[in-house]
């Protein structure tokens, strides 16, 4: 792949006062329906006149904040750091079920070069997301129509504690912690100490700092999910979530058996992933060429199914209460529509800025790899031949 040049103007600009959000108090679902609805007249759809239930919005980031942030570590990325991020792309190519196109395509230890291929990717991706309501890089299940994307995420969040039945002082694992947004608000939410896990250093550093500024107990530990054993030792949490991590698992069978370990006698484990859906035919053209479209969009290498999960889980000692799609009428194309329609208007603006030379060229090749296929996914979704959110709820007896 050619290398990706940029010249860089000596200071970033001052970021317009219209990015910042006016919606901080800590209970509020109007974030992204008011920005919906300034734009509707130009979008062609009716402004949102219904209100959703409220959230606990206490552990969120001020999103004008996050935005700058995120804008400034990108207008500084080397052409090495961009070209990595485009090259790792190649993994969602592949599937860990092939292992010799695995190993055709990165050679013997293509476990660890996936490895850094994720570094690579997430090192980069977590800042794309949080220039919308994806900071916490997943689009969450549909649990209310008229709320926000942020808002739903918060919702299901709130019901995962729930299903845990989290309490003060419980110690819970996330597995694939991302920037630790998710961990803040489930410890806020529910006063249990989270211990969150991921591969990216640049994560874990990120989810630290935040939630140490807001006085949590949270702890962060850099690991890669497919490097067994995890390091924990036996019987340590009270609880157990994921949120969109398993699609990079290589070996589900042997990742639930060491959380199996690790967990207490009675403990919970949630997890809302990848899944294809029973209607999926990988014979069916149009099927694949959604999937082979699909797949790097949403950052999976595997390609698992409710019922691989559940056998897993089983096979590992757990006993499954519950398998389902907890989104409204199955479907999470809404949320997935709105993140697509936002990004793509955002899309607009950044060629216009690199046009003008306002911005860095490289921001160009960004967010067209952003933007790729989003319709794709909406269409997947609404065809019910995959979700990202199908969760599955399991106890260790």
């Amino acid at each position: 792949m050619a290398a990706v040049t940029s010249t860089r103007p000596q200071q970033l600009p001052p970021l317009d006062a219209a990015t910042k959000s006016s919606s901080e108090s800590p209970r509020s679902s109007s974030t992204s329906n008011e920005k919906v609805d300034a734009l509707a007249p130009n979008l062609g759809v009716a402004p949102s006149n219904k209100k959703s239930a409220p959230v606990d919005r206490s552990a969120s980031t001020k999103r004008w904040k996050t935005f700058r942030a995120s804008f400034k570590h990108l207008w500084y990325l080397t052409p090495k750091e961009v070209d990595d991020f485009m090259d790792s792309y190649v993994i969602y190519n592949l599937d860990w079920e092939n292992e010799k196109e695995m190993i055709d395509a990165l050679g013997p230890d293509y476990q660890q070069r996936v490895g850094t291929c994720l570094k690579s990717y997430y090192g980069i991706m977590n800042h794309l997301c949080a220039l919308g309501d994806v900071e916490k890089m997943y689009i969450p299940p549909q649990m209310d129509k008229n709320a926000s994307v942020l808002d739903n995420q918060l919702l299901f969040e709130e019901s995962t504690a729930r299903e845990l039945g989290l309490k003060a002082g419980d110690r819970v694992l996330d597995l694939g912690c991302g920037r630790g947004r998710v961990a803040a608000h489930m410890a806020k939410y529910s006063g249990a100490q989270v211990t969150g896990l991921n591969i990216d250093p640049n994560q874990i550093a990120q989810a630290t700092s935040f939630n140490q500024e807001l006085g949590l107990n949270n702890e962060f530990v850099e690991h890669d999910l497919n490097d067994l054993p995890l390091p924990f030792a036996d019987a340590s949490f009270d609880a157990f979530y994921e949120i969109q991590a398993l699609s990079l698992c290589k070996d589900p069978r042997a990742l639930f058996q060491e959380i199996f370990r690790i967990l207490k006698p009675g403990a919970k484990f949630v997890l809302c992933d990848w899944v294809s859906l029973p209607a999926y035919d990988p014979q069916n053209a149009e099927h694949a060429e959604l999937m082979r479209r699909v797949k790097p969009l949403i950052g999976a290498v595997g390609t698992p199914t409710p019922t691989s999960f559940e056998a897993a889980l089983r096979n590992a000692g757990f006993s499954v209460s519950r398998s389902d799609n907890p989104s409204i009428d199955d479907l999470q194309a809404p949320l997935i529509d709105k993140v697509d329609i936002y990004f793509r208007a955002m899309r607009q603006a950044i060629l216009a800025g690199v046009k003008l030379h306002l911005v860095p060229a490289h921001f160009k090749t960004l967010i067209n790899r952003l933007c790729l296929d989003g319709q794709a996914f909406v269409k997947m979704d609404n065809m019910r031949l995959s979700t990202t959110t199908y969760r599955i709820v399991a106890e260790r007896p």
